[in-house]
């Protein structure tokens, strides 16, 4: 099934086309009225579409954010790897200092 622009009843099934656009609002609409304390099949009859229609169009729209995560989260990993270095210099100075001072050198 292909998403057109316009939504209008399609022919074959008598069905509404929802465009892009229009699905993203309606996400946001039910997941504004599930944040607000409304279950979640009440936020989908508010919004005019099934339960199945919602998990589809989430599970469509979720690869994008996981690749934004993915790339978040691959550069957190460096970030705590390069914290991780400097710490491990600056103990090791530390207490390289420690040792000259107590003459365990």
């Amino acid at each position: 099934m292909s998403a057109t622009t316009e939504a209008a009843p399609s022919a074959r099934t008598g069905r509404k086309v929802y465009s892009a656009k229009e699905r993203g609002q309606k996400l946001a609409q039910i997941e504004t009225l599930i944040g607000g304390g409304a279950t979640l099949k009440s936020a989908v009859k508010q919004a005019g579409i099934s339960e199945q229609t919602y998990y589809l169009w989430k599970k469509a729209t979720a690869p994008a954010a996981d690749s934004d995560e993915l790339k978040d989260l691959v550069a957190l990993e460096e970030e705590n790897k390069r914290l991780r270095s400097l710490l491990a210099d600056r103990l090791r100075k530390e207490n390289a200092e420690l040792k000259k001072r107590l003459g365990l050198n």
